[in-house]
């Protein structure tokens, strides 16, 4: 593999960039076309496509065929949570207060490493819109949710956020990512600081009529479909103790239980389809075909980039995770971290890599998933999920002056805590 990315061209990168430049632009300038599917089924089709030439050109499909067999291993993983977290709902109302919507986003940040982020997204995104229908002044907590509960929070498990789960594909031992708990820890408590104040004030400003309706309208929390968190946690035994494919089949065979268990009432009330994840496969198909090239010059030839530093490595990954998805954006930069190392003879103490590199590009690729809408696949989702439910959030750029404004400045004082 490292031969061939000492020959590869640089322009057979420009088929990833394309894809995700798409990725990044088509739902925002051509919304209508990028709503089809199948749409997106053919703009993959045609950037992956040379991909596959180029392969055959070099006679060598080897890189090839690993990626795809790690691509079925990843969708066959975010389709089983998202299948069976479908299948659970949570009814009931409790009150708008500051205290218990950050009681709520916590949780939800606590159980995004259970589920995944989408997992946990679409479970508690709409109980949390019902909890706070009767208030006026809540643009701010959808923005904060997919700060915390689609991103920041899935930092401690392989099954939290999908980049984790790749390094764990490419050798990160499952357990590994229990280490990124500081992190986790320091940035789930200043986020949920800020969120209590900026929520405060803003229901501080709810009329009085709002507040007596919303605490009128309380009703226990219960959860139906109890039977699928049985299932979630045999989905986290399987990664844990099983290998592919075996693995892969009792993931399915989960999944398959929990459509024919769960009654139909449950999933309707979820809103529940496969629109969705069929996006997230079509799509991910198409970026791991495309970010090959990537991955074997990145591997080769990743001294040559400059990039040296703990800090580097988190603001770099994190930053292209902003805009491009965090999870090829992770795989890219371990690849450079693994060619830094087999060119520098850094210690290679995890995968390759030191570990230091491992935890920045993890927190990185994790935490600024969050900058953008396009940052991470639940970001984009739960936006969706809000509109279609007439509850106004802020526009692309207006979730980034959020962002930009909250998150960055974060992100600072964690680059000076744990990466200077």
């Amino acid at each position: 593999m490292e031969n061939l990315g000492q020959i590869l061209p640089f322009w057979t990168l420009s088929f990833f960039i394309l894809l995700l430049l798409s990725i990044a632009i088509l739902p925002l300038a051509y919304p209508r076309f990028w709503d089809s599917n199948r749409n997106k089924a053919v703009v993959s089709a045609i950037l992956s496509l040379p991909i596959v030439i180029l392969f055959y050109h070099y006679g060598n499909f080897r890189p090839l065929i690993h990626e795809i067999q790690e691509y079925f291993s990843f969708i066959i993983l975010l389709a089983s949570l998202f299948i069976i977290s479908g299948g659970i709902f949570l009814s009931g109302d409790i009150e708008a207060t500051p205290r218990n919507n950050t009681i709520f986003l916590a949780i939800g940040g606590i159980i995004a490493n259970i589920f995944g982020t989408t997992g946990a997204a679409m479970l508690l995104i709409r109980p949390v819109l019902r909890t706070n229908s009767e208030r006026r002044l809540i643009a701010h907590i959808p923005i904060f949710f997919i700060f915390i509960v689609c991103n920041i929070g899935g930092c401690l498990t392989p099954l939290g956020d999908p980049p984790l789960f790749m390094g764990y594909l490419r050798g990160v031992p499952f357990f590994w990512t229990l280490r990124l708990f500081p992190y986790w820890i320091f940035m789930m408590i200043l986020i949920l600081i800020v969120f209590y104040f900026i929520d405060l004030r803003f229901w501080k400003r709810e009329s009085p009529e709002a507040l007596r309706l919303d605490k009128k309208s309380v009703e226990p929390i219960s959860t139906h479909g109890k039977m699928n968190i049985v299932f979630i946690f045999g989905v986290i035994l399987s990664v844990i103790f099983c290998d592919t494919p075996v693995r892969e089949g009792i993931m399915v065979g989960l999944s398959i239980l929990s459509l024919l268990s769960t009654p139909k009432k449950i999933r309707e009330r979820n809103e529940f389809n496969f629109t969705p994840i069929i996006e997230v496969a079509i799509l991910f198909a198409a970026i791991f075909i495309t970010m090959v090239p990537a991955l074997l010059i990145l591997e080769a030839r990743g001294a040559e980039f400059g990039i040296r530093l703990p800090w580097q490595f988190f603001w770099t990954a994190g930053g292209l995770s902003s805009f491009l998805d965090n999870t090829p954006t992770y795989v890219t930069f371990l690849s450079l971290a693994q060619g830094l190392a087999q060119a520098t003879g850094l210690p290679k103490e995890m995968v390759g890599i030191p570990i230091k590199y491992l935890e920045a590009i993890s927190v990185g690729s994790v935490f600024m998933g969050a900058n953008s809408y396009i940052g991470n696949g639940p970001n984009f989702m739960v936006k969706v999920i809000c509109e279609h439910q007439k509850v106004k959030i802020p526009s692309f750029f207006g979730y980034m002056l959020w962002s930009c404004s909250i998150l960055v400045p974060l992100f600072i004082i964690v680059t000076f805590v744990f990466f200077v």
